[in-house]
């Protein structure tokens, strides 16, 4: 039986204290990788003010290449890769290489808060949609409010079903991103203007 199906789903109020809890996560990770880390984010639910999430901070690494020469800095600070988590759902609309869904996938040590750390590589697609769909959701609160009321009615289904849960999530992201790449061609938004 998969780990994760032991795991309750459980979605919280936004918790103000969250990007707080970020800086702290990506200033260890920053000592710890160096200039390997050509940037840290805050991406996922607890990145975006006022939504409701899973109490799970996301960051995201972007390095210049996606090597297991990550694993002994991750290492050096507790955190252990997660082999199986190599790759991110792939959008239907997407176009490209398989490659550019590749990832690397990293857990804290116990004593640390809950965290999911993704290392993407630097110009990738699976790098861009995180920080995209977040700047979308920061700025269209409708559509974070919709997203929000999904991920609760996955949760009270089946809280033990997480393949229920990302079968339903993954493409109402993917919806949302289409409103998304819409918003980013009108107003110019580019992932190197925004951290």
């Amino acid at each position: 039986m998969n780990a994760r199906k032991n795991r309750e789903i459980v979605i919280v109020d936004y918790r103000p204290e969250w990007p707080q809890e970020f800086a702290r996560i990506a200033a260890g990770l920053r000592d710890a990788l160096g200039e390997l880390a050509l940037r840290i984010d805050h991406i996922g639910s607890t990145s975006v003010p006022g939504l409701s999430a899973k109490d799970i901070i996301d960051a995201q690494v972007t390095v210049a290449a996606l090597t297991l020469d990550l694993d002994e800095p991750f290492a050096g600070v507790g955190c252990v890769r997660i082999a199986q988590n190599d790759h991110d759902h792939v959008p239907p609309t997407a176009t490209g290489a398989d490659q550019d869904w590749r990832k690397l996938m990293y857990r804290p040590p116990a004593d640390m808060r809950p965290t999911h750390i993704h290392v993407r590589r630097a110009g990738s697609a699976n790098g861009r949609y995180p920080l995209l769909f977040r700047d979308y959701l920061r700025t269209h609160s409708l559509a974070a409010a919709a997203y929000a009321q999904v991920k609760a009615a996955l949760a009270r289904n089946d809280s033990y079903d997480w393949d229920l849960y990302y079968d339903i999530k993954d493409p109402v992201c993917d919806i949302i991103m289409a409103g998304a790449e819409d918003w980013a061609a009108q107003t110019g938004w580019r992932t190197e203007h925004y951290a």
